[in-house]
């Protein structure tokens, strides 16, 4: 007799659980919602004008300094 869909999706997490697996649940913005490209175009803008700023580039070098061994080998 066939497997019913929740039969297999279930085979295939105890396998995966097996492997040392465990499933996560990760939420996202939905980047179809209303408002959602004004929102990023709105922090994009906050950022660059803080770049225009001596805190602002103090901020920058400050991230680019403890994130700049995570982006080696990157390129």
């Amino acid at each position: 007799m066939p497997k019913t869909t929740a039969e297999r999706v279930q085979q295939r997490r105890d396998k995966l659980r097996a492997a040392g697996l465990r499933p996560v649940q990760v939420w996202v913005p939905d980047t179809r919602a209303p408002g959602f490209a004004e929102e990023v175009r709105r922090q994009c803008e906050a950022i660059a004008a803080a770049e225009d700023t001596a805190e602002g580039r103090a901020e920058t070098a400050f991230w680019e300094a403890v994130t700049a061994d995570t982006w080696d080998g990157l390129e």
